[in-house]
């Protein structure tokens, strides 16, 4: 006949076997309310499982409780050591004996409450009898589970990380390297993610001798997703410009495009521009985006939206461009709403404050200047707190 010292540790190796075999977890809990049942003659057990400030029942036989309420949980709150329950009412299937709290580096991990269906059939309670070889074996189960947990959310914080990671290098690759700066127009840019991958672009392309196109565009959402879509807005764009120039027929492919790779679920905040360096002419369709900005001589001039955001709706509505004769030595800026909507402590946002003054007070700076002086005066205004969104500025001295 095994000894009690030899029944336990055949237990404990049944038990750390199933958990080296990467048995599942419910199949573990089933081996634990086996011995439970089986071996320890425990008439009834329910184990409180939490995880991410959930409660589950990975385990349950015999009457039991249906679930962890707001007042038992409450009840137990700073419960650390193994305590007896009131049994006078012993007519209750849902009274037990025993609550065995299950923690781990401080952390609580369970609650197994156990009961005995007939005492003076079993004589002794098995409870007593057991009860710390019990404790041992919730503690293994227990531990063994959210260190599973743990594992799964470190492998998919590696994922989301490599991901980020990987959707920056794409990003990175999207902005061009080079920008006009030449006797007809200079420009300027700036890009500041607020986390590794950001949902803003920039591009210009130059599609004639006389003719550069300007892109501002903000994808909604961040990630690998927002990434993709706003590299195969790039791709497209740059594909469709060696074909189609013109601006209202431009959004309207790619809107197109966007809604079929998205279906409604992300969408393009846009500003196309197409600027003739001989006749001076600028022609503009705003989609939903922060309006562009024309300084000259002191004097702003908004470019307000024109039509809806590209991917918001399977086809536009009332698309329209509009055109301004543009005087030499004129800046345009370009940006994003990480720019005009960032706010100070008083949740004013910048646009409301001192976005249009600092504009035009950049319209007096050489190119090089010009973002810095934004920059500044943007930082300046939110005193420290943080930035909410991206942020990306282009600006360009039409000469």
């Amino acid at each position: 006949m095994k000894s009690i010292k030899d029944f336990k540790l055949s237990t404990l190796l049944e038990l750390t076997n199933a958990i080296n075999n990467n048995l599942p977890e419910e199949l573990l809990f089933t081996t634990f309310g086996e011995i439970l049942q089986e071996k320890l003659y425990i008439g009834k057990a329910v184990i409180f499982l939490k995880q991410d400030d959930e409660w589950s029942i990975p385990l349950k036989y015999g009457n039991h409780r249906s679930s962890m309420t707001p007042q038992l949980e409450e009840e137990l709150r700073g419960v650390r050591d193994i305590k007896v329950l009131d049994t006078s009412d012993e007519g209750n299937p849902n009274s037990f004996d025993v609550v065995i709290p299950v923690y781990h580096h401080q952390h609580l991990l369970a609650y197994l409450f156990l009961g005995d269906l007939d005492e003076n059939a079993l004589g002794t309670s098995p409870i007593i009898k057991h009860l710390s070889f019990i404790q041992t074996l919730a503690n293994i189960t227990s531990v063994a589970v959210e260190n599973r947990r743990l594992e799964r959310k470190n492998i998919e914080r590696e994922r989301m990380l490599q991901e980020l990671h990987l959707a920056s290098q794409m990003q990175s690759l999207l902005l061009p390297k080079v920008l006009p700066n030449n006797d007809r127009l200079k420009v300027s840019a700036y890009y500041q993610p607020h986390s590794e991958v950001g949902g803003d672009f920039y591009d210009i392309i130059t599609v004639s001798e006389d003719e550069i196109i300007f892109c501002m565009a903000d994808v909604s959402g961040k990630g690998m997703s927002a990434a993709i879509i706003m590299a195969n807005f790039q791709a497209n764009l740059r594909a469709l410009l060696k074909v189609e120039t013109d601006l209202v027929k431009l959004t309207e492919l790619l809107n197109e495009i966007v809604w079929d790779n998205a279906m409604g679920e992300r969408y393009i905040t846009c500003f196309l521009a197409k600027y003739n360096c001989a006749s001076h002419e600028l022609q503009y369709v705003n989609a939903a985006h922060p309006a562009g900005m024309l300084i000259h001589d002191g004097q702003a001039t908004e470019l307000p939206p024109t039509c809806t955001g590209i991917g918001m709706f399977e086809e536009i509505p009332n698309i329209k461009m509009e055109t301004k004769k543009v005087d030499p030595k004129t800046l345009f800026i370009l940006y994003t709403d990480g720019i005009s909507e960032t706010e100070n402590e008083e949740d004013l946002q910048f646009e409301q404050v001192d976005m249009l003054a600092s504009f035009i007070d950049a319209g007096s700076q050489e190119i090089d200047k010009v973002n810095e002086l934004i920059i500044e005066r943007l930082d300046a205004f939110r005193n420290g707190v943080p930035y909410i969104d991206d942020v990306a500025l282009v600006s360009c001295l039409l000469l």
